[in-house]
């Protein structure tokens, strides 16, 4: 079941994020694995704007989560995970449908990520939810500036790409 985050769920967040983040080291990017999952309160601010998704198991517990953001006029997708022991049963893609009705109820036209570009559970996989690489020219401003911060973390070690699925 999907349902919006409430603020006791933000602690299994973290935890969310750390076991799917494992997974790059898997790939050669142990900077990746290890890097900082962010904190509740950072996650607070998603989830007090309405704008945190959690899928949950039988028990209420968060296994996946989404946090969103409106950037360029789109809904981006700022983080997405699903920890590992639940990966592979469709609850990233169905968390990325709840944002997209989400967005559609608010009349934005696209959704819009940023992401590894051949780590087979990034780009390709979202290659397979219908996004679309975004040529540099056609980045827009908000975009373009969250790229710069990921540049700016070190991300862009790795080939980094901005996509977009309009909806």
């Amino acid at each position: 079941m999907i349902r919006l985050a409430r603020p006791e769920d933000l602690p299994a967040l973290i935890d969310v994020e750390r076991e799917a983040g494992a997974l790059f080291r898997d790939v050669g990017m142990a900077a990746i694995a290890d890097d900082d999952p962010g904190s509740v309160a950072e996650l607070a601010v998603y989830q007090s704007a309405g704008r945190a998704w959690v899928s949950v198991d039988a028990a209420d517990r968060p296994v996946a989560y989404l946090v969103a953001e409106v950037v360029d006029g789109h809904a981006h997708i700022e983080q997405v995970s699903v920890r590992p022991s639940h990966a592979r049963r469709g609850i990233g893609s169905a968390l990325i449908e709840t944002l997209a009705e989400w967005a559609r109820a608010r009349g934005l036209t696209a959704l819009t990520l940023t992401t590894f570009e051949t780590v087979p559970w990034n780009a390709p996989y979202y290659e397979r939810l219908r996004f679309r690489i975004i040529p540099d020219a056609e980045i827009g401003d908000g975009l373009r500036s969250i790229r710069r911060t990921e540049a700016a973390r070190g991300l862009d070690a790795w080939p980094r790409v901005a996509m977009i699925r309009p909806l």
